[in-house]
């Protein structure tokens, strides 16, 4: 029985996808998400790139039966901005989808995601929702909306949106979006950043189910490295002057600073983004958590593991 997906709505052939996935020691987990590739139902041609960052590339990964691999070094600035930047310079396809070395695919998410951007000739990125894994913990997290405007973005960072979750026109990252940002500080928030750019040329479009499986906690390589997190917003918000006209959104980039330094026991710089968030947007939980870290109620470590059980994130 055939079971080939129709093609998209133009009548168009369906193109063909670069897949990329930085990785850094951790072979386990990339055996696994190759597996989720190489499982796609996806009808046209898949080319994975799988990029190694301050690690020794790995060859014989090219030999994996069923999949397309192509191994390379990260030829850019270290880290993880850097190798995903080697990865779309090099991709042969048309259309590029990230993955990360913890994330597992569903199988018809490329299906899925490449019908819509067909249908949506506008949108400038296609993403999905996903299944948070914390320890034992699964939680289902879908955007609530069809489309993400930059005004939204602004506002919410919506984290159902990762970086496993984006498709993009190769063409638009080598050209009108542009590459991700290697400046920012430990390339944290790269992610972020580029839905932000991409949503200044067009509606970021959601497949508005689960079609990828992400794991938190252990496996971030951000965990606990508050000094690089606060550098990273401050970029963040000085490369987009948008900020200053979405006061809710301003008010979530400063209480997350403000954490970060209550994580640090730097009392007087939390305390002064904490008055600065409060004043920008009173309801945001964010300051409230800073307090409790900064009063001594509740260790920093302790407000992260609660967030992330309930797949929410800080």
């Amino acid at each position: 029985m055939d079971v080939t997906p129709p093609a998209p709505a133009s009548g168009a052939e369906w193109p063909g996808v670069s897949v990329l996935i930085p990785t850094r020691s951790r072979p386990q987990l990339l055996a696994r998400t190759l597996d989720a590739v190489a499982a796609q139902d996806y009808p046209g041609p898949v080319e994975c790139i799988v990029v190694f960052d301050q690690s020794t590339p790995d060859p014989t990964l090219e030999d994996r039966a069923g999949l397309p691999v192509r191994v390379l070094g990260n030829e850019r600035t270290p880290g993880l901005a850097g190798a995903r930047n080697t990865g779309i310079l090099a991709a042969g396809q048309p259309l590029v989808a990230f993955c990360d070395d913890d994330d597992t695919w569903l199988p018809t998410k490329l299906t899925e995601q490449v019908r819509l951007l067909d249908a949506r000739p506008d949108a400038s990125l296609v993403a999905h929702g996903v299944y948070v894994h914390f320890g034992r913990r699964v939680t289902r997290r879908v955007p609530d909306r069809s489309e993400l405007s930059l005004t939204t973005l602004l506002r919410s960072r919506v984290m159902e949106a990762g970086p496993c979750t984006f498709l993009v026109r190769r063409d638009d990252l080598r050209g009108r979006i542009g590459l991700i940002d290697e400046r920012l500080p430990g390339s944290y928030a790269e992610d972020y950043d580029l839905l932000l750019r991409a949503a200044r040329h067009g509606p970021v479009v959601v497949v508005r189910k689960p079609l990828a499986r992400v794991l938190w906690g252990r496996t971030s390589f951000f965990a606990g490295r508050w000094e690089t997190i606060v550098a990273a917003l401050q970029h963040l918000i000085d490369q987009h002057p948008e900020f200053r006209d979405e006061p809710k959104g301003l008010a979530r980039l400063y209480g997350q600073m403000a954490f970060a330094h209550a994580a640090l026991a730097h009392r007087g710089e939390a305390w002064r983004l904490v008055r600065r968030t409060l004043g920008l947007n009173w309801r945001e939980r964010r300051a409230y958590v800073s307090l409790l870290v900064l009063s001594g109620l509740m260790p920093a470590r302790a407000v992260l593991t609660a967030a992330n059980t309930l797949g929410r994130g800080l």
